[in-house]
């Protein structure tokens, strides 16, 4: 790895970074709440394509929900859309942790694909790290799209050159490379440690 310049930024995902994520938890949550099968709740959500025009930004939290509840027969508020996300969701305690500890040092944010309700869920997913999180559905876009990483990168004023970003899929890492951050794959705390390490933040 060739050397770069001292990093101010460690950027995260969230699902399978900061936490592991079970769909089939969150569709049996929502399945429960609207009284119909769980694969009824996937097709409504990915099927269709709402949950993706949620994260891109297509759509506002409201009419997502609507749309939601009217495809599942059942009102679905955002309380229910939360309680279901955090019941999917398994926080890796050492990963948070260190994201806290460096957090003291450097700017540390969340990027997650995900509409505004999922940065409610954090909180209470992790209610330890206290740390920006932006949504794509916020940025209007979605991972691995250039723009994304740039108006996080934005709202941060930092630097893409000294920023580190560390996502679970490849395809997201390759466009924050191709945005000019530093990029590297974890999928569980060990990965995450040894990612650090290779860039001097260990």
């Amino acid at each position: 790895m060739m050397p770069h310049p001292p990093l101010r930024t460690l950027l995260l995902d969230f699902d399978g970074v900061v936490a592991h994520y079970s769909r089939a938890i969150r569709l049996r949550h929502l399945a429960e709440h609207a009284g119909c099968p769980a694969t009824h709740v996937h097709d409504v959500l990915f099927v269709s394509g709402l949950e993706t025009a949620y994260d891109g930004g297509e759509l506002g939290t409201a009419e997502y929900l609507a749309r939601l509840g009217t495809g599942l027969g059942r009102p679905v508020d955002e309380a229910t859309w939360i309680d279901a996300r955090v019941a999917a969701c398994r926080p890796f305690a050492e990963v948070a942790e260190t994201a806290h500890r460096l957090s003291a040092r450097m700017q540390v944010a969340v990027l997650t694909n995900n509409g505004p309700l999922m940065a409610q869920a954090i909180t209470r997913i992790v209610p330890g790290l206290s740390v920006p999180v932006f949504c794509s559905g916020q940025l209007g876009g979605r991972k691995p799209q250039r723009e994304v990483y740039e108006r996080a990168l934005a709202a941060l004023d930092a630097q893409a050159r000294r920023t580190l970003f560390v996502d679970d899929l490849f395809v997201n890492v390759r466009g924050a490379r191709a945005a000019g951050l530093w990029a590297e794959t974890s999928r569980d705390p060990r990965g995450f440690r040894r990612v650090l390490s290779r860039h001097g933040l260990a």
